[in-house]
Parts: C-alpha cells; sequence; structure tokens
C-alpha cells in the first residue's frame, strides 16, 4: 500500500524534474527579404531606427559604415549584402538591431524587427544536407512555428569579429 502512495509522487515529481530540465531559447525575429531569421535575444542590446551611418573606405562591401551610439562608435552591417539577398532601399521598417558578440558591440540593418519569440529547445531542426544556399554556414537551426519557418542565425559566425570589427575600425 505505502509503494502504490510513494509511486504516483514519484511520478509527480520525475515529472516537475523533466519540466524544469526542458530548455528554451528566446528570440528576436526579424525580416530579411521575404524570409523571417531570428537571434538569441541574450545577444541584442537593443533595435533602433536607421539614422545617420558614417561610410568608412577599404572595407567589405556589406560593412555599411560606423554610427554613434550614445558616444559609443560602432560598425554597422547590412545583413541583406551579406547574405547576397541584394540592396533594398530603407523604408519605415527598416532597423538596426544592436548585437553584444564576445565583448564586441555591432548593428545590423535588417528589413524590419517582428516580434520577440520563445521555443523549447526541441523544436529547434538542424540544417539538413540539403540546405546548401548562400550562409548555410550562418545557420544554427530551424524552428517550425504554427504558419512560419524561422530561420536561427549564429550571429557569432555571420559577424565574425576581428573581420567585421577591425575591417570597420581600420
Amino acid at each position: 500500500m505505502s509503494s502504490a502512495v510513494l509511486e504516483p509522487q514519484a511520478a509527480v515529481a520525475e515529472a516537475a524534474a523533466e519540466h524544469s530540465e526542458e530548455r528554451s531559447t528566446q528570440v528576436v525575429s526579424f525580416r530579411l527579404a521575404n524570409e523571417e531569421y531570428a537571434v538569441d535575444i541574450m545577444r541584442v542590446q537593443e533595435i533602433i531606427l536607421i539614422g545617420q551611418i558614417t561610410e568608412v573606405p577599404n572595407v567589405p562591401e556589406y560593412v555599411r559604415g560606423l554610427i554613434n551610439l550614445r558616444g559609443h562608435v560602432i560598425p554597422v552591417v547590412d545583413l541583406r549584402v551579406r547574405f547576397r539577398l541584394g540592396v533594398a532601399d530603407a523604408t519605415e521598417d527598416t532597423r538596426i538591431i544592436v548585437l553584444n558578440l564576445s565583448s564586441k558591440t555591432v548593428g545590423v540593418i535588417v528589413d524590419g524587427v517582428d516580434e520577440v519569440l520563445r521555443f523549447s529547445d526541441d523544436q529547434v531542426e538542424p540544417v539538413s544536407g540539403g540546405f546548401t544556399g548562400v550562409g548555410s554556414e550562418y545557420v544554427r537551426g530551424l524552428v517550425k512555428l504554427e504558419n512560419k519557418l524561422l530561420i536561427l542565425l549564429n550571429m557569432d559566425e555571420v559577424l565574425r569579429g576581428e573581420e567585421v570589427v577591425q575591417s570597420a575600425s581600420a
């Protein structure tokens, strides 16, 4: 009889332990061309309107220049150009997502920021062998949501610090 009483308690404790071990990720989703991408929210410092960008000579094409963000000069990268999606004019939805990467701060231009999402880590699908587009090494995984597919980016790979930051500050 006592084992029958302990079994449900043990099952509840085990279920609670499994639930607490379930890991989740929170991301900021944004648009580039006609696709939706996401970046880990822990990397996002802030999201700002696109403003005056000072061009810098002798940098890769995707480095648009530098901005002064409250006394801090940071490089700005156009993700459309980085991913070879073509150049687009800024619209009222265009934003700069300011990211903190390996003690460096970098801004990325996106077509628009959509929302903050949370999903469990087991919802992240690995990139299949058939996904060989430009920049596929930048993709951490794919997340299937109700009515859309979200491309989860590895921003450390997209914006290798030495490549982007050093070329912009040179």
